[in-house]
């Protein structure tokens, strides 16, 4: 019989659908599953109205090695010869979008739309045969091809209504080793990976192995093999069962097997949603970080489905970066796919899923932070980091949506606090939002500047991870009240009393701090007296908007092309011995005052952790010092 060349599209096209649209070879399985799926679905629909319809509803999926052939069979509604033709013979064209056109149905899910997933068989196979009997009629018919060269269609002897798609599985060659798809292991592989939960069984004869009757152990042949014909997928998703008719065993087990972590999940939240967008989600929050999870290498996103067919492992666009730490998966029956089933198009219905899951788990998270305390802090130690980014992150977009489940550690509360549990403890005719900096809480609660603002009964943050300050910086106020760092130059927490007294001190040593900036040369702004210190001698504050602190995390980047620097204040405790000795040294050794101002700057700089610029001269000019 001659061949029939496929209608309105050039072999190139074909080639190109067969090469090219899909990046795993292992995807046609998915494909023709979830088209005899689809033949099903439409039989199933038609037998609501006719009785006459008798079905055991199901595939099979049969394997031979010897002549390399693999089959998938279902019990659906089948084709015509016309329909043979229209379906197979014009690339893109899709029975099930003009079935469902036809038959406008909500109760009537079609997973298949635009009818390309049949060729992606061509990747695997040099020839296709798909031997077909349709609903209500008499005759059956066997279309065969051997890719872009064109197609036959004859008639055939099939009696049962449905369709067998027969694959002739290519000759390894190479790196390509196409015989793996007809091993049972991978078969089985491949349908719980992609098809689990079809709604029909998918069936195959499975091998398995038994203690002969009769047999002793130590018997050379004790065992003997046998097959039975097993069902492959579960076809009832766990996320589509009512919270109430699942155990935290079951979704423990579930969530432990599909995503690889050994530890219970911390958080489950399960959730159905209808209206703009239908979907199914099962979404988890992990007792503990990957390993990788604050690296390039960890990618984020959700598992997608269509109908119970997976889609995609990892959809990103399903998650904000800040959330990237949920793991799950979301189950739609509407959403609009491209002609791979591999590619989302980003279009509105993805958006109204996405938006949805995020305010979804932001409120979950709100309601973890307000009943579970404890167990909240737990996640904020393990994730934390992440959400302190998404307040900062895109000029702080997101801050709004976040400053509430942000916890900071402070020198009032043994334990984590929100900003908001601060503001509710302020003062009254408190304006600021204080906090600090550090490496860690009992550094910082160590810090000279520190004393005043406690001493004045004023709670502080210490902000101890890199983030920190960026993310407080980019949120400017909570609840009309700004935030401000104690080491900044511009606090003064003293009465105006003791605020002139020291203004009046400073302008009677004037020259006093005029030569000990000129001995630092560019290594601070300005030298003064301070007006926060209780004990200690000297500490460094910073003028503008860029803290010391900052400044470490901004030069210790990778990506730093260039040093940056914040304005440093030198500032002296005037109640404090070395500020006489300083006074002294101005009027009988100016040479020894360059000393003292050298060795006062980098203790003010070791307090706040930074190294000198040169040790060795550091320690030789303390070993001068102590020699005199």
């Amino acid at each position: 019989m001659a061949k029939t060349q496929f209608k309105a599209e050039s072999k190139r096209l074909l080639d190109l659908m067969i090469n090219s649209i899909y990046t795993h070879q292992e995807i046609f399985l998915r494909e023709l599953l979830s088209n005899a799926s689809d033949a099903i679905d439409k039989l199933h629909f038609k037998s609501l109205t006719d009785s006459s319809i008798q079905s055991d509803f199901s595939i099979r999926i049969e394997t031979d090695k010897k002549n390399r052939t693999l089959s998938i069979t279902d019990t659906g509604i089948g084709m015509t010869k016309d329909e043979l033709e229209s379906n197979l013979g014009t690339i893109a064209k899709s029975g099930s979008l003009d079935f469902k056109t036809q038959n406008p149905n909500d109760a009537l899910d079609i997973i298949g739309q635009f009818g390309v997933g049949f060729y992606s068989a061509f990747m695997v196979a040099d020839a296709v045969t798909v031997d077909s009997k349709a609903y209500q009629s008499d005759s059956s018919y066997c279309w065969k091809s051997e890719g872009a060269d064109g197609y036959t269609i004859e008639k055939s002897d099939k009696q049962n209504i449905g369709t067998t798609i027969t694959l002739h599985i290519k000759e390894d060659s190479g790196e390509e080793t196409y015989g793996e798809f007809l091993d049972e292991f991978t078969i089985k592989r491949l349908v719980k990976k992609y098809s689990d939960y079809l709604r029909y069984p998918i069936k195959m004869e499975c091998e398995h192995s038994r203690k002969k009757e009769g047999a002793k152990d130590d018997d050379e042949n004790a065992w003997e093999t046998y097959k039975t014909l097993d069902t492959l997928n579960s076809m009832t998703p766990i996320w589509k069962k009512s919270k109430k008719d699942l155990t935290d065993e079951e979704i423990n087990g579930f969530y432990k097997d599909k995503f690889s972590d050994f530890e219970n999940p911390a958080k489950v939240i399960q959730s159905k949603t209808e209206g703009s967008a239908t979907y199914s989600s099962m979404l988890f929050i992990p007792s503990s970080p990957p390993f990788n999870y604050y690296t390039k290498d960890f990618e984020k996103g959700l598992q997608l489905y269509s109908s119970g067919v997976l889609i995609m492992e990892k959809c990103s666009e399903l998650l904000p970066d800040y959330f990237s730490f949920v793991k799950g998966l979301v189950d739609s029956e509407d959403l609009s796919l491209n002609i791979s089933r591999e590619t989302l198009q980003h279009n509105r219905q993805l958006r109204i899923i996405a938006k949805s899951l995020e305010k979804k788990i932001r409120n979950e998270l709100a309601l973890w932070l307000k009943n579970d305390r404890e167990g909240y802090e737990k996640f904020f130690k393990n994730f934390g980091l992440q959400l302190k980014y998404g307040a900062y992150a895109s000029y702080g977009a997101d801050k709004d949506k976040l400053k509430d489940l942000l916890l900071f550690e402070s020198s009032s509360e043994n334990k984590l606090t929100t900003i908001a549990e601060y503001v509710s403890r302020m003062k009254d005719g408190q304006e600021n939002i204080y906090y600090a900096c550090g490496d860690s809480a009992e550094k910082i609660s160590r810090m000279p500047q520190i004393e005043s603002v406690k001493d004045a009964g004023y709670e502080v943050l210490f902000l101890t991870d890199g983030i920190d300050e960026f993310t407080i910086k980019i949120l400017a106020e909570y609840d009309k009240k700004k935030f401000k760092n104690i080491a900044s130059d511009d606090i003064n927490l003293e009465d105006d009393e003791k605020t002139k007294e020291t203004e009046e001190k400073s302008k009677q040593h004037d020259s006093l701090f005029k030569l000990m900036k000129e001995n630092l040369k560019d290594k601070v702004l300005d030298v003064k007296l301070s007006n926060r210190l209780k004990n200690g001698a000297v500490c460094l504050t910073t003028s503008g908007e860029m803290s010391i602190e900052m400044e470490k995390v901004l030069n210790a980047m990778p990506t730093a092309d260039h040093k940056v620097k914040a304005q440093r204040v030198l500032e002296i405790n005037p109640n404090h011995p070395i500020f006489e000795k300083l006074c002294e040294l101005e009027r009988s050794n100016k040479e020894k005052l360059k000393e003292y101002s050298e060795l006062l700057y980098v203790q003010a700089a070791l307090i706040e952790g930074i190294a000198p610029e040169d040790p060795v001269e550091f320690g030789n000019r303390i070993s001068k010092i102590m020699a005199q």
